[in-house]
């Protein structure tokens, strides 16, 4: 159900109901996306790492970021283009997280599933010593 919100780019009051902004600067941030996107598309310009987008254009890099994260730009067409890793702002080609936070996560899951599997272990060891029972003789004296 749309609601009657602030715009958070300039304020304006809007009904969001499909975009988190205002149609005013909706569009505005169209034409920043096309204006990125003439420049990039140019075969000479093709090559060009993302600070001399954003120094070519006058874009922010945050708008660019958002261009690439939502998908309006391909990276495979731009081998100079990067965005930085959710974790650790290391510069990637796809995906959220890089190779080596990627890799730190399997290993903390790996250790984490190891250290649950031994606490299981531990416990059904002690739930056998409590129903373990042992008789003793005492009335039995061996000579």
């Amino acid at each position: 159900m749309p609601n009657l919100e602030n715009c958070p780019r300039c304020g304006g009051i809007f009904i969001k109901a499909l975009r988190s902004v205002c149609d005013k600067c909706h569009r505005e941030i169209d034409q920043m996306y096309q204006t990125v996107y003439t420049f990039i598309r140019k075969r000479d310009n093709r090559k060009a790492t993302l600070q001399e987008v954003v120094e070519a254009t006058g874009v922010s890099e945050d708008y660019i970021l958002q261009f690439i994260r939502e998908g309006r730009l391909q990276l495979a067409q731009f081998p100079n283009l990067a965005y930085p890793c959710d974790l650790c702002g290391a510069m990637i080609r796809e995906g959220k997280i890089c190779s080596s936070c990627r890799n730190d996560m399997s290993k903390d899951l790996k250790r984490y599933k190891e250290q649950e599997e031994l606490a299981e272990r531990n416990q059904a060891q002690e739930k056998v010593k409590q129903t373990t029972y042992h008789l003793f003789d005492n009335d039995v004296k061996r000579k």
